[in-house]
């Protein structure tokens, strides 16, 4: 099943279950975002890739540049741990990080959310690649993908319990779209995928032939 049809198949299961009122005030929000045009905005490919240094769940550093002198850099952009899509997501990236390695390429994930969540995200699903935290979402900014949620919204997740002024150690109610990119060792985007609505994600193996191509100008 590739990671589109489990995100469809919990939507369907959670809309389902949701009272009707929840779920149009979850889909309004999404069609608002992508109406902005705020994914418009985010870099692309060809564009230069801020360079950052963040926090690593298990503790450290971890720099962009000592990334990318080791080979390409997968960078998965996701909300936080309470999120459900972002951890099928995490789950999809964990089975393909193998593949992804193979090709020379670094991964790492990046969220808004605190350490300590960031470790819970990295114990619960397993994951072997670095799992950074973005205090106050600045790289996110960088990279054009942050948005406030809006009031509505806000109310409803504060009703489902996700607090996210205390996940995230910050009180904004500001996320990051999902997005991934590739970063060649130039330091050039050569792969960008927002997504607005974020029950909608690229399947990692997308991300495979882009890795080879890269892979391939190395050794060339």
């Amino acid at each position: 099943m590739s990671l589109q049809e489990k995100l469809d198949a919990f939507k369907a299961d959670f809309e389902g279950k949701a009272p009707k009122q929840a779920v149009e005030i979850m889909h309004r929000a999404t069609a608002d975002l992508i109406a902005s045009g705020q994914a418009d905005q985010a870099l692309t490919a060809g564009a230069v890739a801020p360079a950052f240094t963040l926090s690593e769940a298990d503790g450290g550093s971890v720099r962009s540049s000592d990334l990318l002198a080791r080979g390409p850099l997968v960078i998965s952009f996701y909300r936080g741990v309470w999120c459900p899509y972002c951890n099928i997501e995490l789950g999809a990236l964990r089975e393909a990080w193998p593949a992804i390695q193979a090709t020379g390429a670094q991964l790492i994930s990046i969220s808004p959310q605190s350490l300590a969540n960031g470790r819970k995200a990295k114990r619960d699903k397993q994951i072997d690649f670095p799992m950074l935290s973005d205090p106050h979402g600045e790289v996110a900014d960088a990279f054009g993908l942050r948005f406030r949620l809006p009031d509505d919204l806000i109310a409803l997740y504060q009703s489902f319990g996700v607090d996210l002024p205390a996940i995230n150690e910050d009180p904004s109610w500001k996320l990051p779209m999902p997005a991934r990119f590739v970063i060649g060792q130039d330091g050039v985007i050569a792969y960008a995928e927002v997504s607005p609505d974020y029950t909608r994600r690229p399947d990692p193996a997308d991300l495979l032939p882009v890795l080879m191509r890269l892979q391939g100008s190395i050794a060339a």
